[in-house]
Order: C-alpha cells, then sequence, then structure tokens
C-alpha cells in the first residue's frame, strides 16, 4: 500500500520504505557451506588467556565440485568468514561415476585414516561424522565409507578431501600394473631364442 493511503486509513507507513535495498538482488550462492566444527580456543600470554574461535567449514555444489577450510577470529562470525574464504581457495573437482566414486580407496592422514567404496545407486550416503558432511556437499550420493583410526573431525575432513582429490578419473585395470609372471617371460625368452 501506499504511503496516503495507509494515512488515511489512520496507520503509520513502515519506516525506510518496506523494502530492503538489495530485495531481489542478491545473487545465488555458488556453494553451500555446511559448518562442521566450532572451537574455542584459548593462548596464554603473559596478560592472561587470550580467546578466540576457530572454525572448520566444508562447502561445495553438489556437482562434484568441494573444499574446506579452517580460520580464526575474535567472534564466530569473523572465524566462519575466513574458514569459507580459505575454503574457496581450495576448491577441487571429484571425479564421480553414476553418482558415486568411481573406485575404492583408503587414504590415511596423520592418525586418522578411512576406507571409501562406491556403492549402487539408491545406497546414499554411508558414513559417519564429518565424512558424510563432506560427501554430501561434494554431491557423491552413493558411498559406503568407514572411518577408521581418530575421530578429529579436523583430520578427517582433511583424509576425505585428500582421498576425494587421488581419486582417479579411470579406475585402475585388473592386472595392469602387475609384473609378467616368471614362467610367461622364460616362454618368450625360449621363443626367441
Amino acid at each position: 500500500m501506499h504511503e496516503r493511503a495507509l494515512t488515511n486509513m489512520g496507520m503509520k507507513p513502515p519506516r525506510g520504505g518496506g523494502q530492503r535495498r538489495d530485495a531481489g538482488k542478491r545473487e545465488p550462492e555458488e556453494f553451500e557451506q555446511k559448518l562442521i566444527e566450532i572451537k574455542r580456543v584459548t593462548r596464554v600470554q603473559k596478560g592472561g588467556k587470550r580467546m578466540r574461535f576457530r572454525a572448520l567449514v566444508v562447502i561445495g555444489d553438489r556437482k562434484g565440485r568441494v573444499g574446506y577450510g579452517m580460520g580464526k577470529g575474535l567472534d564466530v562470525t569473523q572465524a566462519i568468514t575466513k574458514a569459507t574464504a580459505s575454503a574457496k581457495k581450495r576448491v577441487i573437482v571429484v571425479s564421480l561415476r553414476r553418482a558415486s566414486i568411481p573406485h575404492p580407496v583408503r587414504y590415511s592422514y596423520k592418525a586418522s585414516s578411512l576406507y571409501m567404496k562406491p556403492a549402487p545407486r539408491g545406497t546414499g550416503i554411508k558414513a559417519g561424522g564429518a565424512i558424510r558432511q563432506v560427501l554430501d556437499v561434494a554431491g557423491v550420493g552413493n558411498v559406503v565409507a568407514k572411518m577408521l583410526g581418530s575421530g578429529n573431525k579436523t583430520n578427517n575432513v582433511k583424509a576425505t578431501y585428500e582421498a576425494l582429490r587421488s581419486l582417479a578419473t579411470k579406475p585402475p585395470r585388473f592386472g595392469a600394473s602387475m609384473p609378467r609372471s616368471a614362467p610367461a617371460a622364460a616362454a618368450d625368452q625360449d621363443v626367441s631364442a
């Protein structure tokens, strides 16, 4: 309603015009972000303790791109902003095959280790902890993953990220990198002699 109509009815018009300046002008976000962990960290100095907040954020577009970042700040929003900026610098493209990973992978990072294998359509993401959130924003729809070793969220996110990064575009062929057996090599030599 217009301001005159509102004043004629005895109502006050809303302050500021009723709409935000940037209403309808927002561009759609490129990445979806998930907050994995917020921790309060303390540094001891001469004058006492200095408190900061540390955020671990994972971003992805659910189409095969994913990144993670950590950030510290005086308050939670500052830490999340820094972590998101760090994650945008670390975005990788994950090779997917039929909404799953192309082949099984085992990866270790510090005390964390994980095992992921492809799953048939309709399985969903069977994973726990931080691994599930990384796979979710990456767009991996069907996978079975097991977290082995440490339950540290930071190291598990890094291990998952590196495991996804190490995925080959084509799965290794059976026996492709296997050396030939000794009897077969000897038979080839006898034929040429």
